[in-house]
């Protein structure tokens, strides 16, 4: 009997060194697998187990790991493809482009009958809209290939919005919009300037494109410091039903199925962009047929 309960005492003490074992080894792949996510590296699951069942799932974790890095590797290549295409279109269409403007001014300073003024105005018109575009595309493929660093400097955001909305009067003149201040703070950012700058700029080219009535602009502080501001521009829209706000930011989207108005749908990526390289985040919010867009810096 004592031979008995003796071997059963050594069985059960090793049961548990294997159970303890085995959960030092699960706690090692779970830690593992966490480092990978929170440093970014690329290091293969490595354990020290005699069972073969828990080998074959630490196997199948290191496949799945490699065909994820593929999948990622893969979307990295496509995105720079996809990048690089952008970049040559553009600047393939600038020069096209430049020489038809060049030509259509030695058009314009020869003397035309009224016909053909009317007519070379409107030819004027739709190549300025597709130089427009394609300056679109030219920036949204600069900045997506853009890895320079940041030249950060104190600046009143205010002053820069109140600059570039002074620049657009004649343009919301045309359009008979009158722009409205709604909360306006003297706000102090620490940012790029040319990037904000820009910010503000597709802005305010959005709401010339897209406003339904009246702009309604507010920068205020959200926080302590030169840090947590909120830059917004609000207006009423044509049809709300027709505005998908979830996919606003998203490259080429745009809620005027109908194509009757000129756009590439980059603007607000370019705004989102540009946002996320200065660390900030944009957002969209949809009320009553008046939508509300903006940054948080």
């Amino acid at each position: 009997m004592p031979y008995v309960i003796a071997i059963l005492s050594l069985l059960c003490l090793t049961l548990l060194l294997w159970v303890i074992h085995l959960k030092g080894q699960l706690r090692s792949i779970s830690r593992q697998l966490e480092k990978r996510l929170l440093d970014d590296t690329h290091h293969s699951v490595s354990v020290s187990l005699l069972d073969p069942d828990a080998t074959r799932l630490a196997a199948a974790i290191n496949r799945c790991l490699a065909a994820d890095e593929e999948t990622r590797l893969t979307l990295r290549r496509e995105e720079k493809a996809f990048r690089d295409t952008i970049a040559n279109i553009s600047h393939d269409l600038r020069t096209p482009i430049t020489a038809v403007k060049g030509y259509l001014q030695l058009l314009t300073a020869t003397p035309l009958s009224e016909l053909q003024q009317q007519r070379v105005a409107v030819i004027s018109r739709h190549v300025q809209e597709l130089g427009d575009l394609i300056e679109h595309f030219f920036a949204y493929s600069c900045l997506l290939s853009d890895e320079s660093e940041l030249h950060l400097e104190k600046f009143c955001l205010t002053d820069e919005v109140a600059e570039c909305l002074a620049a657009a009067v004649p343009q919301f003149e045309e359009r008979h919009i009158a722009v409205q201040l709604g909360h306006w703070e003297q706000t102090a950012l620490i940012a790029d300037r040319e990037k904000t700058v820009r910010i503000v700029q597709n802005l305010v080219r959005n709401c010339l494109q897209h406003a339904a009535g009246d702009v309604t602009v507010s920068v205020e502080q959200a926080g302590d410091g030169p840090q947590g501001v909120k830059l917004m521009f609000s207006n009423p829209v044509g049809n709300q039903d027709s505005i998908d706000v979830g996919s606003l930011f998203d490259r080429f989207y745009t809620a005027d199925k109908s194509r009757h108005k000129k756009s590439t749908g980059l603007g607000l990526s370019i705004v989102k962009l540009l946002a996320e390289q200065l660390g900030g985040h944009v957002f969209a919010v949809l009320t009553d047929n008046v939508i509300s867009i903006g940054v948080a810096f």
